[in-house]
């Protein structure tokens, strides 16, 4: 016969795993919605992208399937992944860049949204093996910079382990050019694409979206002048930070949104 605190003991460990469980399940249906805003928003073309979400607490994250069609997703099918890039429930493979939302989600332990897409005026950039640069209000609301380009991978980086690598180059542009990889929440890896992030998958998306404006934006720009046009600091410095910070009052939940408005 069980004893008491044998009894409670394993109540509690099934209260545990119960509680994990409704958690990845909110988690799975918040990656599936962002995933299904992609072609939505003209992001992707068939399945060209994907987007994950990572529940810190327990260490794990969710990610679309590899190569299945968006009409013919579900919540069920979102992949669970840890943070050592195991799968650990889900009847189907995890996208193939995995390996890259592995290495992002431990070198930025505050993201907690990924997404990458081949979107087509990025991937020109990214093409082009430039930078998508800072120059008008647009693209200062949401990114305090330049998005960088990496560097390209190497034929021993990619031949070892692509995507892996692929993650690494992205962490290694950050680091390397000293930018703060919330205040600009997006890259682009030389001749691949984009990959965006944000505290949630929704905000990844969001971010994925403006990006992509930007550089056709940028593009048009680019094409009318040769002249350096990059956003002044002071304006860069008003739009950046009417929206981000301790000053913030944009919208209605900025820390100084409630104050901001004249009242008569």
């Amino acid at each position: 016969m069980l004893n008491r605190t044998a009894l409670y003991h394993s109540n509690a460990v099934d209260e545990l795993r119960r509680g994990v469980l409704t958690m990845l399940e909110k988690l799975k249906q918040e990656v599936y919605d962002a995933n299904m805003q992609l072609p939505k928003l003209d992001l992707v073309t068939f399945t060209w992208g994907n987007v994950s979400g990572i529940d810190r607490e327990q260490g794990l994250f969710v990610i679309k399937p590899s190569g299945v069609d968006y009409e013919d997703l579900t919540p069920d099918d979102m992949v669970v992944v840890n943070l050592q890039g195991k799968v650990v429930e889900g009847q189907l493979n995890p996208s193939s860049d995995t390996p890259t939302h592995t290495v992002l989600y431990n070198a930025f332990p505050d993201i907690g949204g990924i997404v990458h897409t081949h979107s087509p005026w990025a991937v020109a950039f990214a093409s082009a093996h430039m930078d998508i640069p800072n120059l008008n209000t647009t693209a200062a609301d949401t990114f305090y910079g330049d998005v960088p380009i990496s560097e390209a991978l190497t034929q021993q980086a990619i031949e070892e382990a692509y995507e892996e690598n692929t993650g690494k180059v992205i962490v290694k542009t950050f680091k390397d050019r000293g930018i703060d990889h919330n205040a600009v929440p997006a890259v682009l890896v030389s001749q691949h694409g984009p990959f965006s992030w944000g505290a949630t998958p929704a905000k990844a998306v969001y971010n994925a979206k403006v990006l992509e404006v930007i550089a056709e934006i940028d593009y048009h720009a680019l094409t009318l002048t040769h002249q350096d046009v990059h956003l002044p600091q002071y304006l860069l410095d008003k739009h950046y930070y009417r929206k981000h910070g301790a000053n913030a009052y944009y919208g209605q939940d900025g820390a100084k949104s409630m104050s901001h408005a004249t009242k008569a």
